[in-house]
């Protein structure tokens, strides 16, 4: 495919000399003659004058080149838009394998794909173009909607809702019980029984052995358009609002609320019963307690003010040389107090 050509299905402007033909894509550092790579950020010009991929996805405002360069917006999502075009994934024809186990009231859309050893339960309804690959398993009452995909290995509990585009990647956990337990007199615990489902709205994704707990009681909620990272538990009865991420191994102890468009980098840790207003981002190994304003950036554990937390981690290192200095600044305080006192009062 011709660089012009992919200027015309992603929306940018060509640049520069020539118009190589692109029969592939990759990063900076691997890419190779006949191949597409991008630059997001311009402090990156080093590398991509030293690149020897045939063309460059850029911002506009990136500085010229010595190659071709195809100008976009957004030159992350376009050169994502990029490896569609060259990237075919496995196609799954429509049809239910002989080894699958289908529960007779289930109810299967048009076009469904369902794989070997996949177990669908009593009750269970499937949209249109569902993908069920091996070894999933939807429990009694569940519901997903039209374009469903789950990968191997993939689970949903009982009377579980799914909408429509949600993809379960290998090992995904929806509606596992929460955890919740009372204490017995005289010690142990007693299990309570979590009854109420978890939902997951539209374009949801859970990635790898992540885990959406079920509630006690009400329901765990996923908002529309919601992506949840590997190795993510979201904890009993926790609402996330819409287009928010959770990466990689975070953590909802029971019942929070997360707003809308929020942010919580690598292993944030959030204490249950709080709100985290809408816009927040969270830096990695934050620990979070309490409501968080909206559209507040915070860091640390405790989590506080992230411009406040950069001053404070940039003084640590000289933390101890400004104790020295403090105590010298106290024993020179002390001695000019001492002779200010025997000049006042001389014997």
């Amino acid at each position: 495919m011709k660089l012009s050509e992919l200027a015309e299905k992603l929306g940018g402007v060509r640049t520069g000399a020539g118009d190589p033909e692109i029969t592939g894509v990759a990063g900076i550092e691997e890419a190779e003659p006949g191949q597409l790579t991008f630059v997001a950020n311009p402090k990156y010009t080093a590398e991509a004058k030293k690149t020897r991929a045939s063309a460059v996805v850029v911002s506009p405002e990136f500085p010229e080149i010595d190659r071709p360069t195809l100008r976009v917006a957004n030159p992350d999502l376009a050169f994502a838009r990029a490896i569609e075009l060259f990237y075919q994934p496995p196609a799954y024809p429509p049809g239910i394998h002989p080894r699958a186990e289908v529960h007779p009231s289930a109810r299967i859309g048009r076009d469904a794909h369902i794989g070997a050893y996949a177990v669908i339960g009593e009750n269970v309804v499937i949209g249109d173009r569902a993908v069920i690959l091996p070894h999933v398993v939807l429990y009694p009452g569940v519901t997903v909607g039209h374009d469903f995909f789950a990968h191997a290995h993939a689970v949903v509990r009982e009377n579980c809702r799914l909408g429509d585009h949600v993809i379960l990647q290998n090992g995904a956990i929806v509606g596992s019980d929460g955890f919740g337990f009372a204490r017995l007199e005289g010690g142990g615990w007693y299990k309570i029984a979590q009854s109420g489902p978890a939902i997951l709205d539209d374009e949801v994704e859970i990635q790898a052995n992540a885990c959406v707990d079920r509630a006690r009681v009400g329901q765990t909620h996923i908002g529309r358009g919601v992506k949840v990272d590997n190795l993510v538990q979201v904890g009993h009865g926790s609402m996330v609002g819409e287009n928010s991420l959770l990466c990689s191994q975070t953590g909802l102890a029971g019942s929070t609320e997360v707003g809308r468009n929020v942010i919580l980098a690598g292993q944030v840790g959030v204490a249950g019963h709080c709100r985290i207003g809408d816009n927040v981002i969270a830096t990695a190994q934050a620990g979070l307690h309490g409501d968080i304003p909206a559209g507040s950036m915070l860091s640390g554990s405790p989590g506080f003010d992230n411009r406040q937390w950069l001053r404070v981690t940039a003084i640590m290192p000289r933390l101890p040389e400004l104790i020295r200095q403090l105590q010298r600044l106290v024993r020179k305080m002390e001695k000019l107090e001492a002779r200010e006192g025997s000049e006042a009062h001389p014997n």
